[in-house]
Protein backbone atom coordinates (compact mmCIF):
# COMPACT_ATOMS: atom_id res chain seq x y z
CA UNK A 1 0.00 0.00 0.00
CA UNK A 2 0.87 3.05 -0.70
CA UNK A 3 1.50 5.88 1.87
CA UNK A 4 -0.51 8.44 -0.65
CA UNK A 5 -4.12 9.30 -0.02
CA UNK A 6 -6.14 8.28 -2.78
CA UNK A 7 -8.24 11.27 -4.79
CA UNK A 8 -11.37 10.13 -3.37
CA UNK A 9 -9.96 10.71 0.18
CA UNK A 10 -8.88 14.19 -0.74
CA UNK A 11 -12.19 15.26 -2.09
CA UNK A 12 -14.64 14.43 1.11
CA UNK A 13 -14.46 17.85 2.57
CA UNK A 14 -14.74 21.89 2.30
CA UNK A 15 -11.59 23.99 1.82
CA UNK A 16 -10.73 26.89 3.85
CA UNK A 17 -11.96 29.27 1.21
CA UNK A 18 -15.10 27.22 0.82
CA UNK A 19 -15.96 27.76 4.34
CA UNK A 20 -15.08 31.54 5.02
CA UNK A 21 -17.14 32.02 1.48
CA UNK A 22 -20.16 30.47 3.02
CA UNK A 23 -19.86 32.30 6.11
CA UNK A 24 -19.28 35.57 4.37
CA UNK A 25 -22.73 35.16 2.52
CA UNK A 26 -24.62 34.01 5.24
CA UNK A 27 -23.28 37.00 7.38
CA UNK A 28 -24.54 39.35 4.35
CA UNK A 29 -27.78 38.00 4.08
CA UNK A 30 -28.27 38.49 7.56
CA UNK A 31 -27.06 41.89 7.72
CA UNK A 32 -29.95 42.62 5.01
CA UNK A 33 -32.37 40.70 7.07
CA UNK A 34 -31.83 42.14 10.22
CA UNK A 35 -33.16 46.09 9.64
CA UNK A 36 -36.50 44.24 8.82
CA UNK A 37 -36.60 42.33 11.68
CA UNK A 38 -35.76 44.52 13.90
CA UNK A 39 -39.30 46.70 13.15
CA UNK A 40 -41.60 43.07 13.38
CA UNK A 41 -42.95 43.60 17.17
CA UNK A 42 -43.54 47.71 16.27
CA UNK A 43 -45.65 46.51 13.19
CA UNK A 44 -47.56 44.38 15.31
CA UNK A 45 -48.20 46.97 17.80
CA UNK A 46 -49.15 48.94 14.89
CA UNK A 47 -51.39 46.41 13.74
CA UNK A 48 -53.30 45.44 17.11
CA UNK A 49 -53.26 49.71 17.52
CA UNK A 50 -55.28 49.65 13.81
CA UNK A 51 -57.71 46.69 15.28
CA UNK A 52 -58.37 48.00 18.81
CA UNK A 53 -59.18 51.06 17.63
CA UNK A 54 -61.58 49.83 14.83
CA UNK A 55 -63.46 47.74 17.59
CA UNK A 56 -63.83 50.74 19.94
CA UNK A 57 -65.17 52.83 16.82
CA UNK A 58 -67.41 50.11 15.71
CA UNK A 59 -68.84 49.30 19.14
CA UNK A 60 -69.52 53.23 19.79
CA UNK A 61 -71.61 52.96 16.63
CA UNK A 62 -73.88 50.05 17.62
CA UNK A 63 -74.02 51.14 21.27
CA UNK A 64 -75.70 54.74 19.82
CA UNK A 65 -77.55 52.63 17.09
CA UNK A 66 -79.18 50.55 19.97
CA UNK A 67 -79.75 53.29 22.38
CA UNK A 68 -79.88 56.38 20.40
CA UNK A 69 -76.79 57.87 22.03
CA UNK A 70 -73.82 57.39 22.85
CA UNK A 71 -71.67 56.34 25.85
CA UNK A 72 -70.42 58.66 28.40
CA UNK A 73 -67.35 56.45 29.37
CA UNK A 74 -65.79 53.75 27.50
CA UNK A 75 -66.54 51.05 30.80
CA UNK A 76 -70.07 52.04 30.11
CA UNK A 77 -69.86 49.63 26.67
CA UNK A 78 -68.90 47.08 29.39
CA UNK A 79 -71.31 47.33 31.57
CA UNK A 80 -73.60 47.22 28.85
CA UNK A 81 -71.96 44.21 27.74
CA UNK A 82 -70.79 45.58 24.62
CA UNK A 83 -67.37 44.85 24.84
CA UNK A 84 -65.88 42.21 27.50
CA UNK A 85 -62.66 44.79 29.05
CA UNK A 86 -61.83 48.12 27.21
CA UNK A 87 -59.49 47.01 24.89
CA UNK A 88 -55.12 47.54 25.68
CA UNK A 89 -53.52 50.55 24.03
CA UNK A 90 -50.64 48.74 22.87
CA UNK A 91 -48.37 51.53 22.28
CA UNK A 92 -48.91 53.01 25.79
CA UNK A 93 -49.32 49.67 27.45
CA UNK A 94 -52.48 50.87 29.42
CA UNK A 95 -56.54 50.68 29.18
CA UNK A 96 -56.43 54.66 28.71
CA UNK A 97 -57.24 56.29 25.57
CA UNK A 98 -57.82 60.08 24.49
CA UNK A 99 -61.34 60.34 24.17
CA UNK A 100 -63.53 62.62 21.58
CA UNK A 101 -66.96 63.58 22.80
CA UNK A 102 -69.95 64.81 20.86
CA UNK A 103 -70.10 69.07 20.91
CA UNK A 104 -73.61 70.06 20.24
CA UNK A 105 -74.25 73.90 18.66
CA UNK A 106 -75.80 76.62 21.21
CA UNK A 107 -78.41 76.81 17.86
CA UNK A 108 -78.87 72.75 18.21
CA UNK A 109 -81.01 71.27 21.18
CA UNK A 110 -80.33 68.04 21.54
CA UNK A 111 -83.68 65.53 21.93
CA UNK A 112 -83.85 63.74 24.97
CA UNK A 113 -83.07 60.22 23.03
CA UNK A 114 -80.26 61.74 22.08
CA UNK A 115 -78.24 61.92 25.95
CA UNK A 116 -78.14 59.33 28.42
CA UNK A 117 -80.18 59.83 31.82
CA UNK A 118 -76.87 61.79 33.06
CA UNK A 119 -77.34 64.59 30.23
CA UNK A 120 -73.30 63.94 29.77
CA UNK A 121 -71.92 64.05 26.32
CA UNK A 122 -71.46 60.58 24.33
CA UNK A 123 -67.74 59.57 23.14
CA UNK A 124 -67.79 59.44 19.49
CA UNK A 125 -64.41 59.05 18.94
CA UNK A 126 -61.02 57.24 20.76
CA UNK A 127 -57.13 57.68 20.03
CA UNK A 128 -54.18 56.46 20.98
CA UNK A 129 -52.59 58.60 23.92
CA UNK A 130 -49.38 58.14 22.81
CA UNK A 131 -47.46 60.90 21.09
CA UNK A 132 -44.89 58.72 19.43
CA UNK A 133 -44.47 58.81 15.41
CA UNK A 134 -45.37 55.72 13.90
CA UNK A 135 -43.46 54.00 11.51
CA UNK A 136 -45.67 55.82 8.34
CA UNK A 137 -44.47 58.93 10.52
CA UNK A 138 -47.70 60.00 11.50
CA UNK A 139 -48.27 59.92 15.24
CA UNK A 140 -50.35 57.54 17.10
CA UNK A 141 -52.64 60.39 18.49
CA UNK A 142 -53.95 61.11 14.90
CA UNK A 143 -55.04 57.13 13.84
Amino acid sequence: MSAQPTVRARQRGFTLIELIIVVAVIGILASLAMPNLIQVPRRADEAVLKNNLHAIRQTLDQFNADKGYYPSTLEELVEEGYLRDVPLDPITDQREWALEYEVFDEEFEPAETDLPEDGAPGIIDVHSLSEDLSLDGTPYNEW
